[in-house]
């Protein structure tokens, strides 16, 4: 993929200073942070590394990148790692996406409380993927997914959901067989939908009761207990979509599919268009008239405050798994499960105790492999020693 004209560092480089004397003092430092962090990604102050290609010997020095999640640059590098450690557990079966989200009323008040309400958001749909998966009258049996939160919409609007990747079907309560979905059907949407609703209500009114919530600007009238009471009414008065898309294959297609949604940004870099002095312009999908693509301009600090609202929490995980993919369980579930289907699990990758391959030579495509690192005040004497050896050859 060529290189976008245009990157998220380079609104904050134009107008970070402008953004911060309006509006830092209400941004948290993890805000904060990803601000800094996203301007110095791949520029002498984070230092960098000289690499020399194996095959025909041409030296280069790049500069370190940030690695903040949040990154439009350094989610690559990311999420082809962890897509390697995936492939380990993916099974010979269709797998299906199911996104599940919630009102749109809902929004101020998880916005106002993220790391509570994220978290209930990641519990109700594993527990209600869990349970209707379990009923005898559905599929009967136990399922193994991993969720992923996305908290933007297109235009960079709060728009919290969860994508859920699952294989097609599951253990039999007793282990003893594997029990295979209908072909191009996994559960019902209109019993997902409503049994998330619940679990999702019942957990908000616990979190009010046990003094978890915050309330503050538009929702502080809903401190009141009276006035929670009423809101919380509402929401069985709205819609709770739960979304299944069609099967997209077995094991073959899902780690290209997986790339799609893990290890995402709010906005990446090769939907920005145009950066001026004054506004940034990016593509965006009209989900409402058919996903026809549209441009909208913003403000660099609108941009800015529409990209910093989707940072997370500190430490609060995006990617969770359930089931029998559960930390503690995947061990030992996995292993039966290719047993019951009559599988071998996929060839580990192959491990080298020699440095990584970054890249590749771009004289000869040889390997180029990591030799030295270099901080900061190292960085222009190298860059000075390494042109005059160049241009001595």
């Amino acid at each position: 993929m060529n290189r976008p004209p245009w990157e998220v560092a380079d609104i904050i480089r134009r107008a970070g200073a402008r953004f911060l004397d309006r509006c830092g003092e209400y941004l948290s430092w993890p805000q904060l942070k990803v601000l800094r962090a996203i301007e110095r990604c791949r520029t002498a102050a984070l230092g960098g590394h000289r690499d020399r290609c194996e095959r025909c010997g041409h030296q280069a020095i790049s500069y370190n990148s940030c690695r903040d999640r949040h990154c439009p640059r350094c989610q690559t590098n990311a999420r082809n790692k962890w897509l390697t450690a995936r492939q380990q557990e993916l099974l010979p079966a269709d797998y299906y996406h199911l996104v599940f989200s919630v009102p749109h009323t809902l929004v101020p008040l998880i916005w106002q409380n993220k790391r509570v309400l994220f978290k209930l958001l990641f519990d109700a749909s594993a527990a209600t993927l869990l349970e209707v998966a379990a009923d005898p009258q559905r599929l009967g049996a136990e399922i193994g997914f991993l969720s992923v939160l996305h908290t933007w919409g297109q235009t960079l609007q709060p728009h919290p959901h969860i994508h859920c990747v699952v294989a097609g079907g599951g253990l039999s309560p007793d282990h003893a067989s594997w029990i295979r979905a209908p072909d191009r059907f996994f559960l019902p949407v209109r019993v997902l939908s409503r049994v998330f609703r619940g679990k999702f209500v019942d957990g908000l009114k616990r979190a009010c009761r046990q003094g978890r919530l915050v309330f503050f600007g538009p929702c502080l009238p809903l401190k009141q207990e009276k006035a929670f009471s009423a809101f919380v009414r509402t929401l069985f008065r709205e819609d709770w979509v739960v979304y299944a898309k069609r099967p997209f294959g077995g094991p073959e297609h899902v780690l290209h599919y997986l790339a799609r949604y893990t290890h995402r940004v709010a906005i990446s870099n090769h939907r920005l268009t145009d950066v001026t002095d004054t506004h940034v312009s990016f593509r965006w999908k009209d989900y409402a008239h058919h996903s026809k693509r549209r441009v909208m301009t913003l403000s660099h600090e609108e941009f800015l405050r529409r990209f910093l609202q989707h940072v997370l929490p500190r430490g609060f995980p995006r990617i969770r798994y359930f089931g029998l993919l559960a930390n503690r369980r995947r061990a030992a579930m996995l292993p039966l499960c290719r047993t019951l289907l009559l599988a071998t699990p996929e060839p580990a990758p192959s491990t080298s105790a020699a440095a990584p391959v970054l890249w590749n030579c771009p004289r000869c495509q040889g390997p180029m492999r990591l030799v030295e690192r270099l901080a900061a005040n190292q960085l222009n004497r190298a860059t000075i020693a390494l042109v005059g050896r160049l241009d001595s050859s």
